[in-house]
C-alpha cells in the first residue's frame, strides 16, 4: 500500500473514531435534557461510526499495512438546543465527507484502485448520512422553538431510529 494512502487511512479511523464519539457525546446531552428519542437515534450513529472505523481497521490490516489506533480529543458535550445538536451532526458529516473524498483522490493519483473501491462503500454512506442530517435539521428549523414541535420531533425519530436498528 502507498505509504500517504497508508496515512490517509490511518487519519480516517481518527475521525471516524472521534465521530463516533461525538454522537455518545450528543446522545448523552439529549438523554440528560429528555429527548429520549434523538438519544436513541445518535446511540445507534456512535455505534455505526465505530463499525466504519473497524471496517477501515481490518482492511488496513488484511493489505499488511500499519494501523495506528489514534488519540481523541475530547468531543463537545455541551449544546444549547435541539439545532445546535443537529447542527453538528451535519457540519460532523459534511467534515467526514470532505476526508473521504481527498482519500478517493489520492487513490486515483496513486492509481491505488483497490483502495478506491474499498472506500465507495464509504462514499455511499456519507451521501445517505449528510441527507438524513440536513433533512433532519430541516424539519428543525420549520419547527423553531415550538416545544409541542420538539416533542413530536424527539418522537418521530424515536421511530426512525427503530427502523434503523432493525435495518442492521
Amino acid at each position: 500500500m502507498n505509504s500517504s494512502i497508508e496515512k490517509l487511512l490511518n487519519d480516517q479511523i481518527k475521525f471516524e473514531a472521534s465521530a463516533s464519539m461525538q454522537y455518545l457525546a450528543m446522545a448523552s446531552w439529549a438523554d440528560t435534557n429528555g429527548y429520549n428519542g434523538v438519544a436513541e437515534f445518535f446511540y445507534l450513529q456512535s455505534e455505526e461510526e465505530r463499525v466504519h472505523m473497524i471496517k477501515l481497521v481490518k482492511f488496513i490490516n488484511e493489505r499488511s499495512a500499519t494501523v495506528i489506533i489514534p488519540d481523541l480529543d475530547k468531543p463537545r458535550s455541551d449544546f444549547g438546543s435541539l439545532n445546535q445538536l443537529f447542527e453538528t451532526f451535519l457540519e460532523q458529516e459534511v467534515f467526514v465527507t470532505e476526508k473521504i473524498n481527498h482519500i478517493i483522490y489520492e487513490c486515483l493519483q496513486h492509481k491505488d484502485y483497490n483502495v478506491h473501491n474499498f472506500m465507495q462503500w464509504y462514499v455511499t454512506e456519507q451521501l445517505e448520512e449528510e441527507a438524513v442530517a440536513k433533512t433532519l435539521l430541516d424539519k428543525l428549523m420549520i419547527i423553531g422553538d415550538n416545544k409541542s414541535g420538539h416533542y413530536l420531533f424527539d418522537r418521530d425519530i424515536n421511530t426512525i431510529a427503530s427502523d434503523k436498528a432493525n435495518q442492521e
